[in-house]
């Protein structure tokens, strides 16, 4: 039941973040926030119910931000999505791609979309987000300017569209995360877990945390490490594994992670989203 929730996300309307939020929760008032610390905030300050954040994109790969704010959010994974993203090429009306001298967008729009630029000396631009690119664009109304912004938002700004679908891969998929202040841990198989550790400062540490997965077939989809309070010593890692924590060889696991590690912290158990068939 999503009516009446209140969803943040780090964007202005028609972003795909706002996309993917409604594809989770259809009924819900979306809270565009101009940075990731402020969607968090939002949920921290009961401002939003859950918040809906990338983490990676299949083409650019991590999403920084999100990854340096989640070890110390507070907040739960209770679900994830990867949304197929597509990206046009937009500018104000008669401008064509002969016109074009920059473009503006998201970082992680330029990382997906580098073919485009092979042919053409565009100065790039860094927005917010690339709703707000397209925005910009807009009330700009300069035919030298273009946005990388995502397909159908044209019609919302009175853009034209000089190139649709200009994404470097067709299956480019962002992968998004429903953060909670509250953990829900799913009963639904096939499932992720999401483990949160800080080694101890000891010879082979990650070798031996790591040693319990392999020997109890447990598949790791993803390992970030963080270094903690400037420190070259302590390290944290974040890590996806396929399965859920009551599995009988997640959970054994898991136990034997227990010795090896300073700290853990299951940061969510929840149900692994059926596009990851798709990449199998």
């Amino acid at each position: 039941m999503t009516r009446g929730m209140t969803v943040a996300i780090q964007g202005e309307a028609g972003s795909n973040s706002e996309v993917g939020a409604l594809q989770l929760f259809p009924d819900a008032t979306i809270a565009p926030c101009e940075t990731f610390t402020a969607a968090f905030d939002a949920v921290h300050d009961q401002a939003a119910d859950v918040a809906v954040i990338p983490v990676e994109n299949s083409s650019a790969g991590r999403v920084a931000d999100p990854h340096q704010l989640l070890p110390n959010s507070g907040l739960y994974i209770t679900r994830e999505l990867f949304l197929p993203i597509h990206f046009d090429l937009v500018a104000p009306q008669g401008a064509t791609l002969e016109s074009i001298r920059s473009v503006r967008s998201h970082v992680h729009a330029f990382g997906q979309c580098t073919k485009l630029f092979a042919n053409w000396k565009w100065t790039r631009h860094i927005s917010a987000d690339t709703a707000g690119a397209a925005r910009e664009v807009a009330m700009m109304g300069n035919r030298s300017v273009a946005a990388l912004a995502p397909s159908g938002i044209a019609d919302k700004f009175d853009l034209a569209v000089l190139q649709s679908h200009v994404e470097d891969n067709d299956n480019n998929a962002t992968r998004f995360l429903v953060l909670s202040p509250k953990p829900e841990v799913s009963q639904t198989r096939p499932a992720i877990t999401t483990v949160l550790f800080r080694t101890k400062n000891v010879p082979a540490a990650l070798y031996k945390c790591l040693g319990g997965f392999a020997t109890n077939s447990v598949n790791m989809t993803k390992l970030e490490s963080y270094q903690l309070g400037g420190s070259f010593c302590a390290t944290q890692f974040y890590v996806d594994l396929d399965g859920h924590m009551e599995d009988p060889n997640v959970k054994r696991a898991l136990d034997e992670l227990h010795f090896y590690v300073a700290d853990m912290k299951v940061m969510g158990c929840y149900p692994a989203d059926p596009y990851r068939e798709e990449l199998a």
